[in-house]
């Protein structure tokens, strides 16, 4: 029996938790430490209708809400990872485009689904940028990350939304998308206040938030916008994300979806999530993040030999540096992980993914990281 087509090249399979392990810093994996206090209630406090079967109206309503859509074009999932299964489930691409550098999962589900990808590459010299006109206009599937994981490039909505078209499934995964905020100015200032461990600030979100997202956007033909709530809220196992889009294709995914697929305790913290007072509180861990951001960007420039790609805009930084693949076994022999580059698709063995982390926990790192590469030269 032959491989699957997958296997051949980049290890579509490899993803940042692999990178950690017992005593290391973990800088390979895009998630927070936890949820916080008030979203942890709401968590604990659905412990107590486990004997229940799970009822995702509830939380398909209010994540319909915060997006301005109604309730029909919203669907809860599994994490955005399920969402990529059922589309490759029910999708019957002619020809399907996958824009890498990216999370390799939708391809891989689109491939052992049986469809063939072709894959549309940007290039580093050009910033990752995405140029709508380089897509092809047989395309009828196409699929690309905004902000894009590994890159950390936030390509124009302008650019995203000029790929929909009558006939085309435009899927956009926003699994980061509640990471980014408008740049602040060359200095910015102190982020805003956290909200009180009690829970969120009842005040409104700020009208910065998500400069780049096409989530509200209801006239895009195909428009499938795919969310993750694992990554701010530091939910990763409890698994929960949602998509966005015209009701035909959701109801099609619908279909698709095992019963009860998304737990209780999940469609609670989903809930938690799409109130006006926890997207206030995203926000301000937005602005936390820019300021993190910025340090550590700051941090690896200042590194000989490092080159930072683009203009990062959200949970990490992808790094280039000769012998990345060297350097990254030397830092988890002193206490650190980091992601490898070579298993995303136009990337290679000299490229790392960073996870944005405090600044303590940063200048750690590029000391440590400083010192790996000229021991290595």
């Amino acid at each position: 029996m032959t491989e699957p087509e997958y296997t051949v090249g980049p290890d579509l399979d490899h993803h940042g938790d692999a990178e950690v392990g017992p005593g290391l810093v973990d800088l390979a994996v895009n998630v927070r430490p936890g949820p916080p206090a008030w979203l942890a209630a709401s968590i604990a406090a659905s412990l107590a209708r486990l004997a229940s079967y799970p009822d995702p109206r509830p939380a398909r309503d209010a994540l319909a809400r915060r997006h301005a859509r109604p309730p029909n074009e919203a669907l809860l999932t599994a994490g955005a990872a399920e969402a990529f299964v059922l589309l490759a489930r029910t999708a019957r691409p002619r020809h399907a485009v996958v824009v890498h550098p990216q999370f390799t999962e939708p391809e891989r589900a689109l491939r052992q689904a049986g469809h063939p990808v072709d894959r549309l590459l940007l290039h580093p010299d050009e910033d990752f940028a995405l140029d709508p006109d380089r897509v092809p206009a047989s395309a009828d599937l196409v699929v690309l990350g905004n902000p894009t994981n590994p890159t950390s490039v936030l390509h124009p909505a302008a650019a995203v939304a000029a790929l929909a078209r009558p006939g085309r499934i435009l899927v956009v995964d926003e699994a980061f998308a509640d990471t980014t905020c408008r740049p602040a100015g060359p200095t910015p200032g102190p982020p805003a206040p956290r909200p009180p461990a009690a829970g969120p600030s009842a005040a409104g979100p700020p009208a910065d938030g998500e400069p780049e997202s096409l989530a509200g956007r209801r006239d895009l033909p195909g428009l499938l916008v795919v969310r993750s709530l694992t990554k701010t809220w530091g939910l990763a196992g409890l698994r929960v994300g949602y998509v966005l889009g015209e009701p035909d294709l959701l109801a099609a995914l619908a279909d698709a979806q095992p019963r009860w697929s998304v737990s209780g305790p999940a469609c609670a913290a989903a809930a938690a999530c799409a109130t006006p007072a926890a997207v206030a509180a995203e926000r301000v861990l937005a602005a936390e993040l820019a300021a993190a951001r910025a340090h550590l960007v700051a941090g690896l420039r200042g590194v000989p030999g490092v080159g930072v790609a683009g203009h990062p805009a959200s949970a990490f930084v992808l790094i280039r540096c000769a012998g990345a693949d060297r350097i990254r076994l030397a830092l988890r022999e002193r206490g650190w992980a980091v992601r490898r580059g070579d298993t995303f698709p136009g990337l290679g063995a000299d490229w790392l993914r960073v996870a944005v982390r405090d600044t303590a926990t940063t200048d750690a790192f590029v000391a440590v990281l400083t010192e790996t590469i000229r021991s290595a030269a």
